[in-house]
């Protein structure tokens, strides 16, 4: 099943145009790993558990390995194998296929006028990996893709915004909320699994 799994996302990632933001250009950049392994016969993906940080909008959030553009980045798939190096000690090299990228996301962080396009990179990774976090990780955690794809194991959470309480989509995994920015790549990723016209930059309903 998993093998299968792999080879579906393989597929329809290669035949897949993922929307990118109008303003791009005139947006702040980053970037993210989403990095798939077949781990005991079941695909996982690699999520990371930020660290709490006073002044990090994702302070404690979960996550994929990414960040800011920095002048060294020539595009975006450097700013996600750089970040990824730099928080969790996994350098993806040639043999870490890039198998495919989802459509841009608005981050919309608290500088700049035009928000942050986050891009995220689609990664398999065949081999054995040790992992060493730096301060912005916490944990780093292998969530099943079967999970995911299961709509039995979708639940809601209230974010308070603004003094406002609202119910969003989320999972939880182990203990852990996966919601916000992370859960719109799942989306994508988990439309695609299923065949279905990804709802780009939108959450679904459950």
């Amino acid at each position: 099943m998993s093998a299968s799994l792999l080879q579906i996302i393989e597929t329809r990632l290669g035949d897949y145009n993922p929307a990118r933001h109008r303003l791009r250009r005139l947006m702040t950049r980053s970037a993210v790993a989403m990095i798939l392994q077949i781990r005991d016969g079941t695909l996982h993906i690699l999520m990371i558990k930020r660290a709490d940080r006073e002044g990090d909008p994702w302070s404690g959030h979960m996550a994929f390995p990414g960040g800011r553009m920095d002048k060294t980045d020539v595009n975006g798939f450097a700013v996600a194998t750089r970040e990824t190096a730099e928080e969790v000690g996994l350098t993806l090299g040639p043999q870490d296929a890039c198998i495919g990228r989802l459509s841009d996301l608005n981050a919309k962080p608290h500088r700049g006028a035009f928000g942050m396009a986050v891009s995220p990179f689609v990664f398999r990774l065949d081999r054995a990996v040790t992992f060493t976090m730096n301060y912005e990780v916490a944990e780093v955690i292998w969530v099943p893709v079967e999970f995911l794809v299961d709509a039995g194991n979708r639940e809601e959470m209230t974010w308070t915004y603004k003094g406002a309480k609202i119910q969003v989509p989320c999972y939880r995994y182990q203990g852990r909320c996966i919601w916000g920015l992370s859960l719109m790549m799942l989306d994508e990723l988990v439309d695609l699994v299923e065949g279905r016209n990804p709802r780009r930059l939108r959450w679904r309903r459950r």
